[in-house]
């Protein structure tokens, strides 16, 4: 087992990962406020891992119930979200109360608002189910629902007790959610880490061959990653957009095509291809190491071309974007690999160029 703290004064909260952690009573009954919890989970996760997290709960000597949402993106609404909250209130649930997140960033986010919410505040801890979810979601605190007009514009900023990434449930993960959460890792090699980089090229094929020292080392460097970037600007003030890298266009992407018909991280993916495009036009990314990124993503199995919406409806949904400032849209770029910076300075033009270059063929 690896672990990471995420130091954030009286809301620092300990990241594990590794094997078999589900099993760990000992690493959850300390985060737990009383006896009682509530897991938040889905109907494709629940049959394989509910049983098992409410023994583990007992183990702890808390009591357990279980609240059961559809699968996927397009259920990350009000509707379902306020099915949390019925099945908070039917069941007498107080502020003492603890929501476990069981399952990917959805159930992870909608739990997240839950707890941020209800009697206006619980606290919840986080068990991550896929790689997304494990190296980007589940950690800083993030937490949100989509609207049609843009994904993920109403939330809070709700930091969890605990985040307990098994690493051995991503063995029960279909091959596309894998790769998808793999654009994320990537991610962390892009904004900031060079070296990371360089091992996941020298890496990508144990990843998506689930060797487990791999990824218990890809997941805990993402999260250390991540955890540095959250200490120093919690709220997204700054440096915590660097984050988004890929994820204007990809949220573009998955609003315009309607949520679900791509994974979060194969939109990503995209984004992160138009995001390095921009930076060559600019003249900050050098053709080689735009060559780089393309061929590292294509290795992972994810998408390099966008889907051809068109640049107008591309450029419409972008300005929904939380990084637009007084009506400038801002983008994360890449000043060089391991280099991001949130910059203003593409021209509109220019995007609609990278636009019709990396979707022409979508």
């Amino acid at each position: 087992m690896l672990s990471v703290n995420v130091a954030l004064g009286n809301r620092s909260y300990p990241i594990y990962v590794g094997a078999g952690l589900l099993d760990r009573a000992d690493l959850v009954s300390p985060h737990l406020r009383s006896g009682r919890v509530v897991v938040v989970t889905n109907d494709v996760v629940a049959p394989l891992y509910l049983d098992r997290l409410e023994r583990a709960l007992r183990g702890a000597g808390a009591t357990a119930t279980a609240i059961v949402l559809p699968d996927g993106e397009a259920h990350k609404d009000w509707l379902t979200l306020n099915r949390i909250f019925d099945g908070l209130l039917t069941g007498l649930a107080d502020r003492g109360t603890t929501l476990m997140a069981l399952g990917g960033g959805v159930i992870g986010d909608m739990t997240g608002f839950a707890a941020a919410t209800y009697q206006r505040g619980v606290p919840y801890i986080q068990v991550p189910t896929t790689v997304l979810a494990q190296v980007d979601s589940s950690v800083g605190g993030k937490t949100a629902i989509n609207h049609p007009l843009g994904k993920n514009m109403i939330g809070a900023f709700h930091q969890p007790r605990l985040v307990l990434a098994d690493t051995a449930t991503l063995n029960t993960l279909p091959e596309r959610e894998l790769r998808a959460g793999l654009a994320e890792i990537i991610k962390y090699g892009l904004i900031r880490d060079a070296d990371f980089l360089v091992w996941l090229e020298a890496n990508v094929a144990a990843l998506l061959a689930r060797d487990q020292v791999a990824l218990t080392y890809a997941i805990e460097r993402s999260c250390r990653n991540k955890a540095a970037i959250v200490e120093a600007d919690e709220t997204e003030q700054g440096e915590r957009a660097l984050l988004n890298l890929g994820h204007t266009f990809g949220h573009a992407i998955e609003t315009g095509l309607g949520y679900g018909k791509w994974l979060h991280g194969e939109a990503v993916a995209a984004g992160m291809m138009m995001a390095a495009d921009l930076s060559r036009r600019l003249g900050w990314l050098a053709d080689d190491d735009a060559d780089r990124v393309r061929r590292l993503l294509q290795r992972a199995g994810l998408p390099v071309v966008g889907p051809n919406l068109g640049a107008g409806r591309y450029v419409e949904f972008m300005r929904h974007d939380k990084k637009v400032a007084n009506g400038q849209l801002r983008l994360i770029l890449l000043k060089g690999l391991g280099q991001a910076v949130l910059s203003a300075a593409a021209s509109d033009a220019e995007i609609r160029a990278t636009i019709d270059q990396c979707c022409s063929h979508g």
